[in-house]
C-alpha cells in the first residue's frame, strides 16, 4: 500500500518496539519493505499512544485527526482495506 500510493499522500511508518537497531536493519532489507521504520528502543512512544497490544495501527486523516485506532492485524489489501484508503485519499 506505501508504494502503491505514497505519490497521492499516503504515508505509513512502522515503528520497531525495543529490538536492536542491527536486528531492524536486516528485517528491512530481507522483507524489502519500503515505508521508513522508526525505532523506539525505550518505549516512549508506545507508551505516549497507549499501545498495549502489537500490531496497533493508527489511521490519521490528512486534517491530522485520528480516524481510528485498530488493534490486531487486518486485511489492510483486501478489497474493502483498499475501498477504506481509497476515501480517505480522495477527502480533501
Amino acid at each position: 500500500m506505501h508504494r502503491q500510493w505514497q505519490g497521492r499522500g499516503l504515508v505509513v511508518l512502522a515503528i520497531n518496539i525495543d529490538e536492536p537497531r542491527d536486528t531492524v536493519a536486516a528485517w528491512v532489507r530481507r522483507t524489502r519493505i519500503s515505508m521508513p521504520v522508526l525505532l523506539d528502543p525505550g518505549g516512549q512512544v508506545t507508551s505516549a499512544y497507549g499501545v498495549t497490544a502489537t500490531p496497533t495501527a493508527f489511521i490519521v486523516g490528512r486534517d491530522g485527526r485520528l480516524v481510528a485506532r485498530v488493534i490486531g492485524a487486518r486485511p489492510w489489501t483486501s478489497e474493502d482495506g483498499r475501498a477504506l484508503f481509497e476515501r480517505l485519499l480522495q477527502t480533501r
